[in-house]
């Protein structure tokens, strides 16, 4: 289900997936605070639309502004154990990994997904990108189904 919101105008284009973070400190105060914060923290979100005949509004945390587009959660792709990588089932994350250099590292460690939710597979993708995990974990490349508002 879409949601209306502000982004900043770097963010505003359809397709652009962003991790919400929550409030920052330049927000106390600002007139458009109702607008903005009004998505779920942590979560992934896909800009689906941008809003037209709208104005770039003023912000203290988006250097260009912000203009109001419509979103909805994004899938998250994400390593888990083979063992539970199936559609339909759910997963958790194996837990943090300090290997920064990998090429699975963005997996094991996703934007959008915390280490102690338990998340329905959409989609098996298969192998990681990695040719071997330095933490010996057997892993695959799944999807995430987006989180339900």
């Amino acid at each position: 289900m879409s949601q209306v919101t502000l982004v900043g105008t770097r963010l505003a284009d359809v397709g652009t997936e962003f991790t919400y973070e929550g409030e920052a400190s330049a927000c106390e105060g600002c007139p458009y605070r109702e607008q903005c914060l009004n998505l779920t923290e942590g979560t992934k979100y896909r800009v689906t639309s941008v809003r037209e005949n709208t104005q770039t509004l003023e912000c203290g945390v988006h250097d260009t502004g912000v203009q109001a587009v419509e979103v909805e959660p994004a899938p998250v792709m994400a390593n888990v154990s083979p063992k539970s990588a199936y559609a339909g089932s759910k997963a958790k994350l194996d837990g943090p990994c300090p290997h920064t250099g990998c090429p699975s590292h963005e997996y094991c460690e996703p934007a959008g997904a915390a280490f102690d939710t338990e998340y329905r597979i959409q989609e098996v993708i298969g192998d990681p990108p990695h040719d071997y995990c330095h933490l010996d974990r057997e892993l695959s490349l799944v999807e995430f189904a987006p989180a339900e508002e």
